[in-house]
């Protein structure tokens, strides 16, 4: 779990302004001194934690979504991912977010590492699975309508990561996690 604060922090916070709060994100501007002693802002967005989940089928295909993303004007490829809900544990959202995007539920999850998403500006944590002996078992949700399951042979993922085909961040370092994971088994 990520640390709140650290506690040798080289910037001493002297305003902290919330300029919006949405159902999503809330951003934050902080007035803070430096080390150097300057004097400027920081532009904070605020987004709860997350689970991302590399799911392998008894085939060795990862399923990925495909699924339109307005920030960006496109279409990505993507392992699921999606928040957790308030009093949810982690892997409780993993075994959720798979059954809403995949319609899969793991009889297997194992937890690859955690990281940060973009800890320049925002301070979303994402907890990273992997999940295998999958079978099928569907929930819908609202929000999930335009999502395309797409599988994708494991094997294949790697040029597909070189080559441009996969370009989110989450699933690049979930498909390169698994292959140094699996060089240990």
């Amino acid at each position: 779990m990520p640390k709140k604060k650290s506690a040798a922090s080289p910037e001493k916070i002297l305003e902290s302004k919330y300029v919006f709060k949405g159902r999503a994100v809330n951003l934050r501007v902080d007035t803070v001194i430096t080390s150097d002693g300057r004097r400027t802002t920081r532009e904070i967005v605020e987004h709860p934690a997350c689970i991302a989940v590399v799911p392998i089928d008894e085939k060795d295909n990862v399923l990925m979504v495909r699924q339109y993303r307005s920030p960006i004007g496109k279409s990505l490829l993507e392992i699921p991912a999606g928040g957790i809900e308030k009093g949810e544990t982690v892997k409780a959202a993993v075994i959720r977010e798979m059954q809403e995007e995949i319609g899969f539920k793991p009889r297997k999850l194992v937890s690859l590492t955690g990281f940060y998403s973009s800890a320049g500006f925002c301070n979303e944590y994402l907890h990273l699975y992997l999940a295998t002996d999958l079978i099928p078992s569907r929930l819908h949700a609202e929000d999930t309508n335009e999502i395309e399951l797409v599988r994708v042979p494991f094997k294949q993922t790697l040029g597909m990561i070189k080559s441009g085909e996969i370009q989110d961040a989450k699933s690049i370092a979930g498909l390169l996690l698994l292959r140094e994971y699996r060089k240990t088994l």
